[in-house]
C-alpha cells in the first residue's frame, strides 16, 4: 500500500448521511522510476480469462432496447456480481491491511458526505459506503422503477456513471491491493474477465471519464493487446424491469 496513509475513519452518524455527491480521487506524488510492483499486467496473468466472445456484441445497445432500461438491467448484474466477488476477499481487506481506500498508481480514493466532508477511510468502510449507496438506488422505486410504464427520472444516466466509478474503484482496489491474494485463490481469471466486461460496457455507453480509468489504463491497454474477449455463459431472465423481458448477462 505504498504511498497510501491512514486517516481517521468515519463516524457511525457519518454512515448514514454518507453519499458520492462529490466522490473524488486524490493523487498522492510519486517517483515514476519507482512505481510499486502491479503483478496482473504480467503476461502469465493478463492472459487469464474464463472463455471467449465478442464482448463488443455483450455490452451493445439490443436493438429495439430502451437505452435506460439497458442500463439498469446491467447495473443489477454487475452489482451482483462485483459484491459477490468483494465478499470473497473481505476476510484479507481489513482496517489493518487496508487502512486507505487506494488503488493502483497511489490513487487515494475519498467519500464525501453531503455536509462537504471528506473522509478519507479504510478501504472496507469506503467499499461497504459504496455498496450500501448502490444498493439503496437499486431498491429505491423512483431511480430503478421495476412496474410496467415507469418512466426513469431525470438525471438517470448521471446517477448510473456514478455507480459505475464506484464498481470501478472496486475492482481497481483489488487490482492494486488484493491480487496477490486473487491469484493464490484462483480468481484471477474472473477478476479479467469481470473488468473487461465492466470498462467495456462503461466505454460503450459513455459512463467513465478517461481521468476515471486512468490508475488502471495500464492493465485495459494490455487486455486489449490480448484481443480479450470473455464470454456469456448464461442468459438470464430479469424480473427486475418488466419493460425488458431479457438481457444476455456475464456470469463469472
Amino acid at each position: 500500500m505504498g504511498g497510501c496513509h491512514s486517516y481517521p475513519s468515519a463516524t457511525k452518524e457519518d454512515h448514514k448521511t454518507l453519499h458520492p455527491s462529490d466522490i473524488s480521487s486524490e493523487k498522492l506524488g510519486i517517483n515514476n522510476n519507482n512505481l510499486e510492483e502491479r503483478p496482473y499486467l504480467q503476461q502469465q496473468y493478463v492472459c487469464q480469462r474464463i472463455t471467449h466472445t465478442d464482448m463488443f456484441a455483450l455490452t451493445a445497445l439490443p436493438p429495439g432496447v430502451d437505452k435506460a432500461e439497458w442500463l439498469a438491467s446491467n447495473t443489477v448484474a454487475f452489482f451482483k456480481h462485483i459484491n459477490l466477488f468483494s465478499s470473497a476477499l473481505s476476510e484479507i481487506c481489513t482496517p489493518s491491511t487496508c487502512p486507505s481506500a487506494c488503488g493502483p498508481g497511489n490513487t487515494v480514493y475519498v467519500w464525501t458526505d453531503d455536509h462537504g466532508r471528506k473522509l478519507k477511510c479504510s478501504a472496507p468502510l469506503y467499499f461497504d459506503y459504496a455498496m450500501s449507496y448502490i444498493q439503496e438506488l437499486l431498491t429505491d422505486e423512483d431511480v430503478f422503477p421495476t412496474k410496467a410504464g415507469s418512466v426513469f427520472p431525470t438525471g438517470f444516466v448521471f446517477l448510473v456513471q456514478k455507480v459505475f466509478l464506484l464498481f470501478f474503484r472496486t475492482l481497481a482496489h483489488i487490482y492494486g491491493s488484493h491480487y496477490r491474494e486473487t491469484l493464490a485463490l484462483g480468481l484471477h481469471p474472473h477478476l479479467n474477465t469481470l473488468f473487461t466486461h465492466l470498462t467495456l460496457f462503461c466505454r460503450q455507453h459513455a459512463l467513465l471519464e478517461p481521468e476515471d480509468t486512468e490508475p488502471l489504463q495500464d492493465l485495459i491497454t494490455a487486455l486489449g493487446r490480448q484481443g480479450f474477449n470473455p464470454v456469456i455463459k448464461k442468459t438470464l431472465t430479469h424480473p427486475v424491469h418488466s419493460q425488458f423481458t431479457k438481457c444476455a448477462i456475464l456470469i463469472v
